[in-house]
């Protein structure tokens, strides 16, 4: 299986052994999901389905394992780097296969930091860097501490963003006081301080949730919000838009609507492109003006692609969201609409 930070070995017999129905989330997320009115859509995240040994696709989670330029580091885009400073998580997610196979029992990274930091300096158009790759907020915070110690020097660099679902998982991981003193020093270097949330439906987003976001707000914090579009969970333009719209309300501005990718084993979650634009425009009907701040993306591996509708003359219109090349970014672009298609590879060219 090739996963980002490299090829693993995987037998139908690992595949049995560590069980693709197995799931794990945490205390807190499970009582939350359970108390939050929203069970009948949120168990789909957390129960197993048969439908997973159905479920076409393929073993390469990532799509994205080509862009990997120094151990560690994906230069996806050109503004943008992608950090890959753990492959733990803290939850398993029923439709991520890699974290399910990856999980908490691996080995953190081996990310060559100092390399990273090299590289980075080397190209000035990168001018931020998202840390990623399973949670970061898994790591303890001293470790957090010592990856950007590495990027704080580089002047070009405008902001550090930590992709997380933590908020949703364990809100109380952000009371450490230790951790408010990291984005004091990304805020002292005269960069900004991200923090990208992965609210997938109002029903994840506790109370807790809101207060510890509130504060790190006052602390000069920003966040945004990337949700993916699952089926049963939240394929629903109403619970789309309250998501939305809550995240707002506390200070979190959705700027992503992922196109669920074709994993072996969580395809059964995709949502179908129509169905999907949709949805996508069924949301923003819903919404104010100042809320409409999302964008529908598929993250394709040739680059963030906007899907924006599917024409009179039956093709699927999209645009270059991010892209290597910057010349492609905003150029519109079609193919032919297949009924039942749900990523860009199942439409054919022409």
């Amino acid at each position: 299986m090739d996963f980002i930070e490299g090829t693993r070995v995987v037998t139908p017999g690992t595949l049995q052994a560590d069980g693709i129905m197995r799931y794990r989330v945490t205390k807190f997320y499970r009582e939350q999901i359970t108390n939050s009115g929203y069970y009948d859509q949120l168990k789909y995240i957390v129960e197993p389905s048969l439908k997973e040994f159905e479920s076409p696709g393929n073993l390469d989670t990532s799509g994205e394992h080509d862009n990997t330029v120094v151990p560690g580091l994906q230069h996806k885009y050109a503004q943008t780097g992608l950090m890959l400073v753990t492959d733990r998580c803290a939850s398993y997610c029923r439709y991520c296969f890699r974290k399910r196979m990856v999980g908490k029992n691996s080995d953190e990274i081996a990310a060559d930091f100092k390399q990273i930091a090299q590289y980075i300096e080397g190209h000035p158009e990168m001018t931020n860097v998202l840390l990623s790759g399973g949670d970061p907020f898994v790591l303890r915070t001293a470790r957090l501490d010592e990856i950007i110690d590495h990027l704080l020097p580089i002047p070009h660099l405008n902001s550090i963003r930590f992709g997380t679902k933590m908020l949703a998982y364990e809100p109380k991981r952000f009371e450490d006081p230790a951790l408010l003193a990291l984005f004091q020093r990304i805020h002292e270097a005269d960069k900004a301080s991200v923090i990208v949330t992965h609210f997938d439906h109002i029903g994840e987003i506790s109370v807790d949730a809101e207060h510890y976001i509130r504060s790190l707000r006052s602390q000069g914090v920003q966040f945004l919000n990337q949700s993916v579009l699952l089926a049963k969970v939240n394929d629903d333009p109403e619970i789309l838009a309250a998501t939305f719209a809550k995240c707002h309300q506390i200070g979190v501005r959705p700027y992503y609507l992922f196109q669920g990718r074709p994993v072996k084993g969580a395809s059964h979650f995709q949502v179908s492109l129509r169905r999907g634009l949709e949805i996508a425009h069924g949301t923003n009907q819903r919404l104010s003006g100042i809320q409409k701040t999302f964008k529908y993306i598929m993250s394709h591996y040739t680059g963030k692609i906007e899907l924006l509708d599917v024409g009179t003359d039956g093709r699927v219109y999209m645009r270059y969201h991010q892209n290597k090349t910057p010349e492609k970014i905003g150029k519109i672009f079609s193919r032919p609409h297949l009924e039942g298609a749900c990523w860009l590879d199942d439409l054919p060219e022409g």
